[in-house]
């Protein structure tokens, strides 16, 4: 009889023990998509000065773009980025590119040759990327006047063609 509850009683131990992992396991939120509210954050501009906080934007459009320099795709995004920014900052669009980039120096250069204009924040280590689980670049989050993330994108926008253009302007006009 006692060799018999020995395999049984190696069962319910593996069972238990393997609840108790899965019930104890860390609470992983939901992913962040429309509707979600943008975790705040603060990060450090690139060019110096004071950090820009998501929060002391509100009541703008932002667009929070999460890239790195050694991203092709994110480097390929840029300069439709740029015209995008220069077309619509004037009307209440804000464009904060997060770099994941471990040296603020490879930024500076990659900034200059691209000749960007939009505040460029660093991230160095990741802890906004983490919030906003995000680990695919570039990837970005449109954010209406509310705080609320209107869209997620994951991987490169031609960001100046219409669509995008018309979107992010009906959002300065009416909020949807």
């Amino acid at each position: 009889m006692a060799g018999r509850l020995g395999p049984w009683v190696v069962a319910a131990v593996v069972a238990i023990a393997a609840l108790f992992a899965l019930f104890s396991a860390p609470r992983i939120p939901p992913p962040l998509g429309r509707g979600s509210s943008a975790p705040d954050f603060e990060l450090p501009r690139l060019s110096g000065g004071a950090p820009i906080a998501l929060s002391a934007l509100r009541g703008e459009v932002v667009l929070v773009n999460f890239w790195a320099t050694w991203c092709k795709p994110c480097e390929d995004e840029m300069p439709a980025m740029q015209r995008l920014y220069g077309a619509l900052h004037d009307e209440g669009f804000q464009l904060l590119a997060v770099s994941v980039d471990d040296e603020p120096g490879v930024v500076v250069e990659f900034s200059e040759r691209l000749a960007l204009t939009f505040p460029i924040l660093m991230d160095t280590d990741k802890r906004v990327a983490l919030v906003y689980q995000t680990y695919r670049f570039p990837e970005s989050f449109l954010v209406g006047r509310d705080g609320r993330v209107v869209e997620r994108y994951v991987g490169p926008r031609e960001w100046d063609a219409a669509v995008y253009v018309e979107r992010i302007r009906r959002l300065l006009r009416d909020g949807s």
